[in-house]
């Protein structure tokens, strides 16, 4: 089951690697041959993080406007870094945890260390109407506890888009492989995403969290694999007016029993609308479908929604939305087949000079992170990143969701819910143009209402502490046209 996840992680790179050199060869035989001693300038300005900006605007000069839709699949950005030439960069980081227990075990446990060694990844080729965006991390983690013992580590973001006049492609694949809930997971520290990070990484997925198979409970036990597929197609009706279909589908499988199996299909359709180059509104209709394995229960979830965005490339990113909840069950829970109810959401970016401020909140029918068939969750995390000084960088992280069970597996769901908690902050400072080294310390913290048994210890409340120490170096780099 382990060499599943890392086997599953090589031939999507492998895979998506060859078929980006196919397309780039096919290219380049169209063109002219480059003159052997040609220099590429910068790919972008890798000093950015070390210079003080004389302005705001400066720093909104070196963006392009965002174009991520209301309606889409995707999380709105502050824009992207104008790039000059397609490029990959490979690299390696480690980092060492200390953690006070472990919050997804049965057996007990103490202060323990857990190393992790992980080669990374970023790669971004660029055509005339379409651009493939990869970014993988994956190796190997050896813990001193033995409950815990040594597990793979695997992330990998994969967005390839296409534009034709008024069409727009979007392809997405999500896979991560981890020893716990991705839910915090790593707060404050080069392991919470894939890639090389810094100016270098290209855009991750970013999706919403409606389209991605649930992980808020942090006791949850052993490692578990997830992963989200996405296709996005829109079309612009006219220059303020367009419509986005979404197909997806994800899994959540966990390596030892205890947990629930999850599979969930999503579909939605929605129409934008701007009313000025800031403002858009939209409606959008979305339908979902959870599967639980060996559990003959099931629930398609309807959710209408109204929208409103309002963009400020390099300042502000905003998404809000909310509207009534259908939900239907395959088997009746206390004696109904349905339920009404509300669901909403909201997204937001703020950029301050070299600071960024982070907010993201859903609210809605969830398919149950592993422990319910089914619950009612809301979700909240933010974030902010800032400078200390001219070297040193600071981040926090906190974030919080509730999963109340639908009832459906059982009596005991009817009444239990989980409260999830993390806090997080860090430290990072350069070493040279390709190295940084990171401090950091996160508090995790699960209350339910009925007792739950983790690392030995049958409670309604758990805590875990962390601190950790990293390194991360990766090559300039390295262009491909």
């Amino acid at each position: 089951m382990r060499n599943s996840p890392k086997i599953v992680a090589a031939l999507m790179v492998g895979s998506i690697l060859a078929a980006g050199g196919v397309h780039a060869t096919a290219q380049e035989n169209d063109q002219k041959p480059k003159p052997a001693a040609r220099e590429y300038p910068p790919l972008i300005d890798e000093n950015t993080g070390d210079q003080e900006k004389n302005s705001d605007e400066q720093s909104t000069a070196d963006l392009s406007p965002d174009t991520r839709l209301l309606t889409g699949v995707q999380t709105p950005t502050l824009g992207t870094t104008k790039i000059r030439h397609s490029y990959w960069v490979p690299g390696f980081q480690y980092l060492n945890l200390v953690q006070s227990t472990s919050l997804n075990q049965a057996a007990p446990s103490g202060w323990n260390s857990t190393n992790y060694m992980v080669g990374n990844l970023s790669l971004l080729e660029s055509w005339s109407h379409s651009q493939l965006d990869v970014n993988y991390s994956g190796g190997e983690s050896i813990s001193t506890d033995q409950s815990q013992g040594n597990n793979d580590y695997h992330q990998l973001g994969v967005v390839q888009d296409f534009e034709w006049q008024r069409w727009q492609l979007v392809l997405i694949d999500q896979f991560s492989y981890l020893s716990q809930s991705q839910f915090g997971f790593a707060a404050a520290t080069g392991l919470a995403t894939p890639g090389v990070g810094g100016s270098l990484e290209p855009a991750l997925p970013g999706i919403q969290s409606n389209y991605q198979p649930a992980q808020t409970i942090l006791t949850s036990i052993g490692p578990r694999y997830s992963n989200s597929v996405d296709a996005q197609v829109a079309y612009a009706l006219s220059r303020r007016a367009s419509v986005t279909v979404v197909g997806s589908y994800g899994i959540l499988r966990f390596s030892d029993p205890g947990s629930i199996d999850t599979n969930n299909t999503i579909f939605s359709g929605g129409f934008s609308y701007e009313l000025s180059p800031k403002d858009t509104i939209g409606f959008l209709y979305r339908f979902g479908a959870y599967r639980y394995i060996g559990n003959p229960q099931g629930i398609n979830d309807q959710v209408a929604e109204v929208a409103y965005g309002r963009k400020i490339t390099g300042r502000l990113s905003l998404q809000l939305f909310g509207g009534p909840d259908f939900t239907a069950f395959r088997m009746p829970v206390n004696n109904s087949t349905s339920q009404i109810s509300g669901a909403a959401g909201a997204n937001l970016l703020y950029g301050l000079g070299r600071s960024t401020i982070s907010l993201a909140y859903n609210h809605g029918v969830s398919g149950g992170s592993g422990q319910f068939t089914g619950s009612t969750a809301d979700q909240l995390q933010a974030g902010i990143l800032f400078p200390l000084s001219r070297l040193w960088q600071a981040n926090l992280a906190v974030g919080y969701a509730r999963n109340k069970g639908l009832g459906i597996s059982g009596s005991a769901q009817a009444s239990e819910a989980f409260d999830s908690w993390y806090i997080g902050g860090g430290l990072s400072r350069p070493v040279g143009r390709n190295a940084n080294f990171t401090f950091g310390y996160a508090g995790y913290i699960q209350n339910s209402n009925l007792p739950i048994c983790v690392a030995g210890a049958c409670d309604t409340s758990h805590l875990q502490q962390q601190i950790s120490i990293g390194f991360q170096w990766h090559t300039r780099p390295l262009v491909l046209r």
